[in-house]
Parts: C-alpha cells; structure tokens; sequence
C-alpha cells in the first residue's frame, strides 16, 4: 500500500474549509468522484490539477506531495 500524503492533505484542507467533495469538485471543475479517489489515493491529479488544487488552498505544491510542512 502506497503512502497517500497528497489525499490525506488534501481531504485536512477540505474539511478545514468546511467544504464537501462535491462544493470542491465544482469550484476546481472536476467531479466529486475525482476529489474522493484523490483523497482515498485510487489515482493522483495530474500536474496542471496539482497547481490549480494548491493555488485555491494557498499552499505550495511540495506540502500537497509530502515534500515540506508549510
């Protein structure tokens, strides 16, 4: 089994913004699917995703991955 840091990550900001999957999807234009597979770690956004996703949180792309803590 593979480390999800990235969904872990993302579903922590989600609930911080007290938003649901699917309010999150429709902001960022993907489906409430996509935001659940993301954050049980079924697949990975890709990069153009990865920067849009970090972007509306306000948090670099290395804290999404795992790579820092801020």
């Amino acid at each position: 089994m593979k480390n999800n840091i990235f969904g872990a990550r993302l579903k922590e900001l989600r609930l911080d913004s007290k938003i649901s999957q699917r309010k999150l999807g429709e902001i960022l234009g993907f489906s409430n699917q996509t935001v659940s597979f993301w954050e049980i770690g079924r697949c990975e956004p890709d990069y153009d995703s990865l920067i849009k996703i970090a972007k509306y949180f306000n948090v670099s792309a290395d804290f999404l991955l795992g790579l820092s803590d801020a």
